[in-house]
C-alpha cells in the first residue's frame, strides 16, 4: 500500500510539473518567438514563421535598428525614454507619497469629500483627457517638447496615492504620536519614519510608473515632432513603412532590447514589489 501511495504521488507530481511546464511555455511562446525572429534575417520572419529556431542566424538586425533613422541613432530614443520616465517616476512616486501621507495622518477640514473626489478621477478614461490636455498644453507652448510627458507627474497620480496611503495606514500609529511628544512635525516624521517603512509601496509605486511612461505611446506621439525627441515606443513604429516595406528583423531586434529596462528592474525589485502589494492594506 505504501508503495502505491508513493507511485501515485510520484506520478501526480510528475503531471503536475509538466502541466505547468506546458503552461509556462504556451505563455512564454510569443517571446520566445520574439527573440529567436530577432536573429532571423527580415525575408525569414514570416516565411518561416512557425519554427522558432532561425535557418540563418544573424546579428545584422541589432547593427542595422541601433543605427536608427533619419541621422538618429537608437541610443538617442533609448536616452530619451530614460530621461522622461526617470524623471516622471520620481516625481510621480514622490509627489503621490506626500499626498497620501496627507489623507493618511493629517486631519483636516473635508479630508473624506476630497478623498472621494480623488478616487472618482481614478474612473475616468485617458481618452476624455487628451483633447482638453493639449489644448491647454498647446496654450502653454509645451507642444514639441518633454514638457507634456514630465510635468503633469509633479502632481502625482491618484492610484499611487491610495496605494501608498493604505500602506500607511498599515503602521502603528504610536509611531507617529511619539514622534510628536519628541517636538517633531508632520515632516519630519513623514521624512525619517513613515517613509522609510513605506519602501515596499514606494518600489512597488516607482516600478508600475517606469513600466508606464516607458511603454508610453500616446503620450510622445501627440506631443513629440521631431524624430530627434522620439522615446523608444514611438521610435520603433518608424520601423513600419507599409510603403517602403518593414525591416521586421530591424524592429525586434529593437523590440528585445527596449524590454531589457523593465525585465531587469523587475529582477531586482520584484521582492519589494510582491511585498508592496500583499501588504497594501493591511491596517492593525
Amino acid at each position: 500500500m505504501r508503495a502505491q501511495s508513493k507511485v501515485k504521488r510520484a506520478a501526480a507530481t510528475v503531471i503536475y510539473h509538466v502541466f505547468v511546464i506546458s503552461l509556462c511555455f504556451v505563455m512564454l511562446y510569443p517571446i520566445l518567438w520574439l527573440i529567436m525572429s530577432s536573429f532571423k534575417p527580415s525575408e525569414e520572419v514570416f516565411r518561416n514563421a512557425s519554427s522558432l529556431w532561425p535557418e540563418h542566424f544573424t546579428f545584422r538586425n541589432y547593427a542595422e535598428g541601433w543605427k536608427g533613422f533619419g541621422g538618429t541613432s537608437f541610443g538617442t530614443f533609448f536616452k530619451n525614454s530614460l530621461f522622461v520616465a526617470s524623471v516622471s517616476t520620481v516625481a510621480q512616486v514622490a509627489s503621490s507619497a506626500v499626498v497620501a501621507y496627507g489623507f493618511a495622518r493629517v486631519k483636516f477640514k473635508g479630508r473624506q469629500f476630497w478623498f472621494a473626489i480623488l478616487v472618482m478621477t481614478m474612473l475616468i478614461p485617458s481618452q476624455v483627457l487628451m483633447i482638453p490636455q493639449y489644448l491647454l498644453f498647446n496654450n502653454f507652448h509645451w507642444i514639441n517638447s518633454f514638457k507634456p510627458l514630465i510635468v503633469p507627474a509633479f502632481t502625482g497620480l491618484p492610484f499611487f496615492i491610495f496605494l501608498i496611503m493604505q500602506f500607511i495606514r498599515g503602521i502603528p500609529k504610536s509611531i507617529d504620536e511619539s514622534a510628536l511628544m519628541d517636538g517633531c512635525g508632520h515632516v519630519r516624521i513623514f521624512s525619517y519614519m513613515i517613509l522609510p517603512l513605506s519602501v515596499p509601496s514606494i518600489i512597488t509605486s516607482a516600478v508600475f510608473a517606469f513600466y508606464w511612461k516607458w511603454d508610453d505611446f500616446m503620450g510622445p506621439l501627440l506631443y513629440l515632432q521631431r524624430p530627434k525627441m522620439y522615446t523608444v515606443s514611438l521610435a520603433l513604429r518608424s520601423f513600419s513603412d507599409p510603403a517602403a516595406g518593414t525591416d521586421w528583423g530591424a524592429m525586434f531586434a529593437m523590440l528585445m532590447l527596449s524590454l531589457l529596462p523593465c525585465f531587469l528592474i523587475f529582477i531586482f525589485f520584484q521582492k519589494y514589489l510582491v511585498e508592496g502589494i500583499v501588504t497594501t492594506g493591511m491596517k492593525n
